[in-house]
């Protein structure tokens, strides 16, 4: 089984965001950037398939060279091989569009990304994907297990679960549970020596054609001061909560 995760290249969610020339362009001065969450969960369940099943995982990446070190962890978890797609992942459908490209030309049984990527939180890029492929498609995977063409997965929806059953080729859009936070891998020093000496294949893009573009980036408005009120006067308490918050 030939299995192909796609990884996006995010902020570390702990990172102080900022926006330049007039709040048209993400500031990258100072950030760490790291796997998309979602991506790293799909990530290490591919790894465990190949593992238990004895899958190839490749794991692609539409991006600039400063995405590649993203890409060596990926490695250095346990990835075979990986693929950079040289160019700005600004738009849904062009990423969507450029990973289908290379999912043609590696004929991949499993492509699993995450759900959405939590920079833009689009969650349009799976769906995308496998409809031009005109693959399977499940999103909010919580679970999932493949034997031989058949594959069984979970799904959360709202108010609930749903089980699926349905058969490769097969594109997941993973998130925690398709494998809980305590199985993610770290990269041991094994790992990450053998990931500095793999070749990152880097391929040009199709086209340069975009759907959207950010016209302006805004802040959410800072938060205000916390007013404290002593344990022993409700009555204070009672007249904010009225006549400044408004709550009651």
């Amino acid at each position: 089984m030939k299995i192909l995760v796609c990884i996006s290249n995010v902020p570390d969610t702990t990172s102080k965001i900022n926006f330049t020339n007039g709040d048209t362009e993400f500031d990258t001065n100072g950030v760490q950037f790291v796997i998309n969450p979602n991506d790293e969960f799909g990530l290490t369940r591919a790894v465990q398939m190949k593992e238990q099943q004895g899958a190839t995982v490749t794991v692609v990446n539409v991006g600039l060279a400063d995405s590649e070190a993203t890409l060596r962890k990926a490695l250095a978890i346990g990835a075979d091989d990986a693929i950079r797609i040289n160019a700005n992942p600004t738009d849904g459908t062009f990423v969507a569009k450029q990973l289908a490209e290379v999912a043609k030309q590696g004929g991949y049984d499993l492509i699993i990304a995450g759900k959405e990527s939590l920079d833009y939180n689009g969650g349009m890029v799976p769906g995308m994907l496998s409809a031009s492929l005109g693959y399977n498609f499940i999103n909010s995977c919580i679970d999932l297990t493949v034997d031989g063409t058949n594959a069984k997965a979970m799904r959360e929806i709202d108010g609930g679960k749903e089980t699926l059953s349905t058969t490769l080729p097969l594109v997941v859009g993973g998130q925690k549970g398709i494998v809980e936070e305590k199985d993610l891998r770290i990269p041991n020093m094994r790992g990450i020596m053998q990931a500095r000496t793999k070749a990152i294949n880097v391929v040009e893009p199709t086209n340069n054609d975009t759907a959207t573009k950010a016209v302006k980036f805004e802040k959410p408005a800072p938060k205000s001061a916390v007013k404290l009120v002593s344990a022993d006067n409700l009555d204070e308490l009672v007249n904010l909560l009225h006549n400044e918050a408004k709550v009651i």
